[in-house]
């Protein structure tokens, strides 16, 4: 998943390809979603005075509008040009820059916080640890990570997606295995929360859970 090659990365051309009927179905979501507003709160408040937020794995940056909104500094970073194209379309004023979650091009402690909602499901198991690292290397001394995921252990493999030819993989994690991780990343006062799926023109039909995570100080 290397922003720097991105012939050979079929998840960059995958959203690519949808990111304009992405963004048509999916930037206003967070008005039908009430809990995911409640874990943004949440992290807006506890990384007050630590920094600048980052919406990992943007999109069409309706997360970092969010953010923007209830008064954080907010950014967006995604691997996909074609997102981010639609991300600075919609939210003018707010910065958005491509980047790899496995290498980010920013430096040590350069963000009080992330909101990582379904970002972390393109990432398999075996590369887990890795993201997790560089997530806490970009965060501040006391910096809040929050992320969100489907539930479950399966992987699903998409080469369809709306009219388009894709290739992407969504990996399911399990709360328990994902606090884990997050604690053999160096990640502290852990907060885990689950829901059931809201309506089905609102979301694809699974369980999902939300983790607070502070990066130790």
């Amino acid at each position: 998943m290397s922003s720097r090659d991105p012939q050979s990365n079929p998840a960059q051309q995958s959203y690519d390809l949808v990111a304009a009927e992405y963004a048509a179905r999916i930037y206003d979501e967070l008005r039908h979603k009430p809990f995911d507003r409640a874990q943004l709160d949440a992290l807006i408040e506890r990384t007050r005075g630590l920094g600048p937020l980052c919406d990992l794995g943007c999109g069409p940056g309706q997360v970092a509008r969010y953010l923007h909104d209830h008064g954080a500094a907010a950014l967006g970073v995604d691997l996909s040009p074609g997102m981010l194209a639609h991300a600075r379309r919609l939210n003018p004023g707010l910065n958005f820059h491509q980047g790899d979650m496995l290498a980010l091009p920013v430096p040590d402690g350069a963000w009080g916080g992330i909101a990582a909602f379904y970002s972390l499901i393109h990432i398999p198991r075996p590369r887990m640890a890795a993201a997790l690292a560089e997530l806490r290397r970009v965060l501040v001394p006391g910096g809040w990570l929050l992320a969100g995921f489907h539930l479950g252990r399966e992987t699903l493999h998409a080469d369809e997606w709306w009219g388009h030819a894709v290739s992407l993989d969504f990996h399911f994690f399990e709360t328990d295995e994902m606090v884990g991780w997050l604690r053999d990343a160096g990640f502290t006062s852990i907060e885990a929360a689950e829901r059931d799926p809201y309506a089905p023109e609102v979301e694809h039909q699974s369980r999902r859970a939300y983790i607070l995570a502070q990066k130790a100080a």
